[in-house]
């Protein structure tokens, strides 16, 4: 976003963005004071039944007191939506209603939208995939090249490989074989690579699966390690510069009273004040070996042995080393310093002075990362000085990972979803508006009363304020669905629905309503993490409400109506921490090796076709490649055929609910 028109006496904006979608919209958080905002913030809308909508976008100012001024929109049709989706720069237009018209530019927004357009079946139809998948990760991964893991690796590249690794190891954790999984591209990578310095340098899948895996057991791991410090980091706003090109003095003399400083004294201080963070943060990272969880440590473990396994020569001792700090530094701890809002450390994006400060942190903790072999090399001479405090801190990191992989046990990593939650600690907070059971009788404004809601992994508890003696606790254990509600089912936004069943079957539904977006999207995740392990979870319910002998959703006069949209697990695309959701995962590599089906049958199967030439007939011999062909080859043609099978399997599966869902429609029961 830049150059908004401000709206506020300092000259600046609160800025917020607003989505619309047919019935549905969605927020962004607000930032505070600025003309150029900046996001990154990834917002899924799903599509209902009925005409294509366009998206709009809106652009307002926040107010504490008065209505939020209009800033400006942009608007896509359909067509535009289907046949190229926007990704770039475009210019805010005024609102429709001349009123609310600035009169000259209002600035411009950079979006990019996605828009996918899938079917997700019921679980039995992707066992067969989901069970080739499993198998192969037992295999010789060095010499497999016709499995569905190395057909993947080999097709995607890009944003589609860390969509890709993301749903993997959610889908791998979920049976518990994430441990087999890693060590399956570890071995693949490791076997390839012959300078040991290029080491999981590239985004590979199997760089991106243990990023992706990092992040998925390991972020309370990482905001106990952090949060303090970026805390303190964010609150003192304290001004720190190495680089005597970005230094301004006059920034500067807000830390002395002594005159003028000099290059030299803004030099020093920010010296100090770098150290002063860093001190904290390597103490806080070399400290944590008992509270990284024991599923990265057996990771990391293993991680490690295939590594010396590879790399033995005495000339190569920082490799092993070297394997795991390239991901836990480089890949995990540095990024959450340099933009701690995407790793939900910070609420907000950090100012321009904080992220610099952020900025120089994040590379020095990349410098130690690498063991500081690469100090004193490029262009940043100007660290420098920092240079003693960080050689000082590689022996310390050293132990440090030695420690870490001193794991016991043998279990596999990545264990069952329940792992996610802790039973009896508070996950989640706060006051939510509750729907009264029954209020047929109570204008909807009236029927949603506040209270005050705990959630831990053993019960969602509610009373009328967090001091109130008398509390109602709901296992979580009897909790079936949690799901977003449409606007429209009670003209009000951000309510969620938790459906619970009783003893005896029956289900009942808990409607609460969030303060904003950003607070349904957590309870959202808070509540379905910690419902990961239930059983007999719905796989489809109403996304609106039974309101005057309807649904508002379906328009089905029957209360006890089948639900008419399929439950999600996920949140956001971009929220790596959301519990798993087997069957999304699994249609998601399905799609992505219907990209590579062709190029599998070339490879595998036509060269494998029996010469029936007149010579062969002959007696003069035959050119068939099958006789002579080793064992290992048949096995990879047969692996290769049986996947193309499950793929067809699925295909026609797809084409089969296809045409049930056009006949409903046409029946006139669109959510059948």
């Amino acid at each position: 976003m830049e150059d908004l028109a401000p709206r506020d006496i300092s000259g600046t904006s609160d800025p917020f963005a607003r989505v619309f979608w047919g019935s549905q919209s969605l927020e962004t958080s607000t930032i505070k004071k600025t003309r150029f905002p900046y996001w990154d913030e990834v917002l899924e809308l799903r599509e209902t039944p009925g005409a294509p909508s366009p998206l709009r976008v809106e652009l307002w100012d926040w107010d504490m007191v008065g209505k939020n001024d209009f800033l400006g929109m942009v608007e896509f049709p359909p067509q535009v939506l289907q046949q190229s989706p926007p990704n770039g720069w475009f210019r805010l237009l005024p609102f429709p209603r001349p009123e609310e018209d600035s009169g000259g530019s209002l600035g411009a927004l950079r979006l990019k939208v996605r828009l996918t357009e899938d079917r997700v079946l019921p679980s039995q139809y992707y066992q067969p995939l989901t069970e080739l998948l499993m198998k192969s990760v037992l295999g010789p991964g060095e010499e497999d090249t016709a499995s569905p893991l190395a057909i993947l690796e080999e097709l995607t590249s890009g944003d589609c490989r860390q969509d890709l690794a993301t749903k993997l190891v959610k889908l791998f954790l979920g049976r518990g074989l994430a441990g087999p999984f890693l060590d399956y591209l570890t071995r693949r990578e490791v076997a390839r690579t012959t300078d040991p310095n290029t080491l999981f340098r590239s985004n590979s899948l199997a760089s991106k699966s243990m990023e992706q895996f990092m992040k998925l057991v390991g972020m309370h791991y990482l905001h106990e390690v952090l949060r303090p410090v970026i805390t303190r980091i964010f609150e003192e706003k304290k001004y720190m510069e190495l680089d005597p090109c970005r230094m301004e003095l006059s920034r500067a003399r807000r830390i002395s009273f002594k005159g003028a400083p000099s290059e030299q004294h803004v030099r020093e201080t920010s010296l100090g004040l770098l150290t002063s963070y860093l001190g904290p943060i390597v103490d806080a990272i070399v400290g944590s070996v008992g509270r990284c969880p024991p599923t990265l440590r057996l990771a990391f473990k293993r991680l490690r042995w295939r590594v010396e396994e590879r790399f033995p020569q005495p000339g190569y001792q920082d490799v092993k080393y070297l394997a795991i700090s390239g991901f836990l530094f480089l890949r995990f701890f540095a990024p959450a310093i340099l933009t701690p809002k995407l790793f939900d450390l910070r609420d907000q994006h950090a100012d321009p002075q904080t992220s610099r400060s952020l900025l120089l942190l994040a590379k020095a903790v990349q410098s130690i990362g690498n063991l500081g072999q690469q100090l004193g090399q490029g262009k940043e001479l100007w660290m420098a000085p920092l240079h003693p405090f960080l050689l000082q801190s590689v022996s310390r990191v050293r132990g440090f990972l030695d420690q870490l992989v001193d794991a016991d046990g043998e279990d596999e990593v990545g264990g069952p979803a329940r792992a996610l939650v802790p039973p009896s600690v508070t996950v989640r907070e706060g006051y939510l508006l509750k729907r009264k059971e029954e209020p047929s009788t109570l204008a909807t404004r009236f029927a949603f009363k506040k209270h005050y809601f705990w959630l831990s992994g053993e019960t969602l508890s509610y009373s009328k304020s967090p001091e109130w003696q008398v509390s109602t606790s709901v296992p979580v254990s009897s909790i079936r669905a949690v799901e977003r509600v449409d606007e429209g089912a009670f003209q009000l936004p951000h309510v969620m629905q938790v459906v619970t069943q009783d003893g005896e079957g029956t289900l009942h539904t808990t409607y609460l309503q969030c303060k904003n977006v950003n607070d349904l999207n957590q309870w959202l995740s808070a509540l379905r993490k910690a419902s990961a392990p239930n059983p007999d979870k719905l796989t489809a319910c109403h996304p609106g409400a039974f309101r005057g002998g309807r649904w508002t959703c379906c328009l089905r006069a029957e209360r006890s109506a089948a639900g008419c949209s399929r439950t999600h697990a996920a949140v956001t695309l971009g929220d790596w921490s959301d519990p798993l959701d087997p069957d999304a995962e699994a249609q998601t590599v399905y799609r992505q090796l219907l990209l590579g089906r062709d190029q599998l049958r070339m490879k595998f199967l036509e060269d494998s076709i029996v010469d029936t030439t007149p010579e062969a007939d002959k007696g003069k011999g035959h050119s068939t490649r099958e006789v002579d062909a080793p064992e290992g080859a048949a096995q990879q043609r047969a692996a290769a055929a049986r996947l193309l099978d499950v793929l067809a399997d699925l295909d026609r599966a797809h084409e089969e609910f296809r045409l049930r869902e056009r006949e409903n429609v046409a029946l006139g029961h669109p959510g059948l």
